[in-house]
């Protein structure tokens, strides 16, 4: 078996480990930053400490990014980078936050607009600004991966972009930032991480290092997501998780994530349903379908876990959604046939390729008609 592993992320992982920005900056030797952030973190005072924490190296704010991140969101954000000349980007936030800085920091040394990318399949700029990453949430890790997820609404995409030069600079994950974090927002955050590490370790790209890592993250989420969300202020709990989303996130950066995800992409699309809620909404399906399809990584994964075969791995995670709150089917939005066929057509996802098994588009009907 041929494999290699890249990581050029440094990480920085630990409580209170946010004050370490004053010094990254200075590494960089960073004089004329952009903060990306959303609204809310300008309201509570945590992008003025940041702020303050630049040491006035941060000159301009950018706070309008959405849960779910727009074209027009990167391009205006690119645009302030171009316009300022800034020299550095500091993203804090979710996955979203994280996402759109990584394509602004690229599209910004261009002409470009996002719309010239994604969903078009042409090559992506490798010279980027360095960004210096700080996530809020236990979720997509972003923070280590070449991964920029974007919608364009006009033209109906939810999409991945992939590019090395996407990569942070630098992570600096600190728990702490996790604590005000919502229980709902931590469970589908949380599920995201659940699936990165469950996909990635069956992924028909899996490689060692990453299959490791995976199951290490798989284990942690499961044993500790029901009490981060019942209990937010549990720092042990919160410390777990922020662990497993940045091992998760080393674990499918090279494997790629497979059918959750891309089911996840028109879930989110066409009915506005969460990210992490709408993997956690088809991975116990493809649990069962891989395993009962001859993927014996299924069942390893379940025995590296603790549990008896992949039924039993399933049932677990069914359990865990149920008691978190998570959508268990489609029942609510009352599906006409159209809907129902732009989620089959929608999720037929590149990603889709990378399940050990073959998904067909009448694996898909049936999916998704039994959710109905």
């Amino acid at each position: 078996m041929n494999w290699e592993y890249v990581q050029p992320v440094r990480i920085i992982f630990g409580n209170g480990q946010i004050k370490k920005l004053t010094s990254e900056i200075a590494k960089l030797n960073g004089s004329n930053g952009l903060l990306v952030t959303t609204a809310g973190f300008v309201r509570r005072g945590m992008a003025a400490r940041i702020l303050q924490l630049s040491g006035g190296t941060i000159k301009q704010v950018y706070s309008a990014v959405s849960p779910n991140p727009t074209v027009e969101e990167c391009d205006n954000c690119a645009s302030i980078l171009r316009d300022n000349q800034c020299d550095f980007v500091v993203a804090l936030g979710g996955g979203s936050v994280i996402d759109c800085a990584k394509a602004a920091a690229t599209f910004g040394l261009t002409s470009c607009a996002a719309t010239d990318f994604l969903g078009t399949g042409k090559a992506i700029p490798q010279q980027h600004l360095p960004i210096i990453a700080m996530p809020t949430t236990s979720g997509t890790a972003s923070e280590v991966t070449c991964v920029s997820v974007l919608s364009d609404h006009n033209r109906s995409i939810k999409s991945p972009m992939n590019s090395y030069g996407f990569y942070p600079t630098v992570a600096i994950v600190d728990p702490e930032l996790t604590l005000t974090v919502p229980p709902h927002l931590t469970a589908t955050t949380g599920f995201d991480v659940l699936c990165h590490a469950i996909e990635a370790y069956w992924s028909v790209n899996h490689q060692p290092v990453c299959s490791t890592l995976a199951v290490h993250a798989a284990h942690l989420a499961l044993t500790n997501l029901r009490q981060a969300y019942k209990h937010g202020d549990d720092l042990a709990a919160r410390e777990n998780m922020a662990e497993a989303s940045v091992t998760a996130g080393l674990a499918f950066t090279l494997p790629k994530t497979t059918s959750a995800h891309a089911c996840s992409y028109p879930l989110t699309n066409l009915l506005g349903i969460a990210h992490g809620e709408a993997c956690a909404m088809t991975i116990t399906h493809f649990i069962r379908f891989n395993a009962n399809h001859g993927c014996e990584r299924v069942t390893q994964l379940a025995h590296k876990l603790g549990y008896e075969d992949a039924e039993a791995l399933a049932n677990a995670i069914d359990g865990m959604r149920e008691d978190t709150g998570m959508l268990l089917d489609l029942k609510s939005f009352h599906l006409d046939n159209t809907q129902l066929e732009q989620l089959i057509q929608g999720s037929k996802h590149p990603n889709l390729r990378n399940n050990p098994v073959p998904v067909s588009e009448q694996d898909l009907r049936e999916m998704y008609e039994s959710m109905i």
